[in-house]
């Protein structure tokens, strides 16, 4: 239900809604209502349109409630990166696609996909799970990775992998 409401969706429904009132109007002789509707209503479902092909929904955070509770136990950046995945996005193909462009773990056509995030505790230690599907991005470059993975979303990071039983899917564990 939630995925109802992205702000594409909701300029899209706007701007037909719009259009097929000033269309009703039109064919029902009035005029003074179906100028303005239509010629606002039509351009309107575009944009909402073209949000909805460059649109990305927000990564599920599992447990909302923890994270906004303990938010002042993990380092600012975390939040930060937390906030940023789990908001709508327009005009990329995934989630962290800078980060992960810098990080040399992006393939233009198939990228790794950012799916759940969970915060966790193990052995007194806080942390981050991020779950990815690799695509086509092979694990081993990640695993070559993992040692700037510790220091690039924020300093003193302890980065751990579990991957997948099916090979196509890996958690990223984050530390702090």
């Amino acid at each position: 239900m939630k995925n109802f409401f992205s702000p594409g969706n909701l300029i899209t429904i706007t701007g037909g809604a719009l259009a097929f009132i000033g269309m009703t109007a039109y064919f029902t002789d009035s005029v003074n209502l179906s100028v303005p509707t239509f010629f606002y209503g039509v351009p309107i479902l575009l944009i909402g349109l073209g949000l909805k092909t460059a649109e990305i929904g927000p990564v599920l955070l599992i447990n909302k409630e923890k994270f906004k509770r303990d938010e002042y136990k993990r380092p600012k950046e975390i939040t930060n990166l937390v906030a940023d995945v789990t908001r709508w996005r327009y005009g990329q193909k995934a989630h962290l696609e800078s980060s992960l462009e810098a990080l040399k773990l992006w393939n233009e056509d198939n990228p790794p996909q950012l799916v759940e995030l969970e915060e966790i505790s193990r052995e007194e230690k806080q942390g981050l799970r991020m779950h990815f599907i690799l695509n086509d991005v092979p694990f081993d470059q990640w695993l070559e990775k993992q040692e700037r993975l510790n220091r690039f979303f924020a300093k003193g990071l302890e980065s751990e992998f579990i991957i997948n039983d099916n090979k196509k899917e890996f958690d990223l564990f984050l530390f702090y």
